[in-house]
């Protein structure tokens, strides 16, 4: 019982050594000089006169590309203009070919309108007379349309062709090959190379 006792007052003993050198470490932290803090670096000197230079030749760059573009907008402005101009003097001479062309069919047709108007005033004409007239109105128009340049296609015996003749109907027909114009109804007429108007025809079987 006795060894129990003492045993137990050096471990107390112990324990109080143990708080006491923790405590005195911490205070011994604590007086510690704290270290000084890190200087603060003193910014690099800024070259004024170089920014200066720089600001200039941007700014001069800028006044520069102002000017080109400028001078790009006025280009633009100026053939949009011109094109204008260009567009509506085209439509003016194309109004003015079509009305010289329709002024110059008219022009060739008026002796064939008045040489009818005088047929029609003639009264009691024999019949022989009015075949006579016609035949002198038809030989009229054919010269008309000759110095047009419009020239008749269409006749009997020729290969049909889709692009020059409109088949209304196909036919037996003798001593007429078969694919060939049997009858022409009604004649065609080209203007050179452009179709006016197809010739009617019937085809041979």
């Amino acid at each position: 019982m006795f060894n129990s006792k003492k045993k137990a007052e050096e471990n107390a003993a112990e324990e109080t050594k143990t708080t006491s050198a923790e405590v005195k470490e911490e205070e011994a932290k604590a007086d510690a000089p704290k270290s000084a803090p890190e200087e603060t670096k003193a910014p690099e000197e800024v070259d004024v006169s170089a920014l200066q230079k720089a600001l200039s030749a941007a700014q001069a760059e800028t006044e520069k590309v102002k000017a080109e573009l400028a001078q790009l907008t006025d280009i633009r402005l100026r053939l949009a203009a011109e094109y204008d101009n260009f567009r509506k003097r085209s439509q003016r001479e194309k109004d003015a070919i079509y009305a010289d062309a329709t002024a110059a069919g008219v022009t060739a047709l008026l002796p064939i309108i008045d040489n009818i108007e005088r047929a029609l005033a003639v009264q009691n004409a024999s019949a022989e007379d009015m075949r006579k007239g016609v035949e002198m109105i038809n030989t009229q128009a054919v010269q008309a349309f000759e110095k047009l340049g419009v020239a008749a296609f269409g006749v009997a015996g020729e290969t049909f062709d889709p692009n020059l003749h409109h088949c209304v109907a196909t036919v037996a027909a003798e001593g007429v090959e078969s694919g060939a114009i049997a009858l022409v109804l009604q004649k065609g007429y080209k203007l050179g190379d452009k179709v006016i108007r197809p010739a009617m025809v019937q085809v041979a079987e």
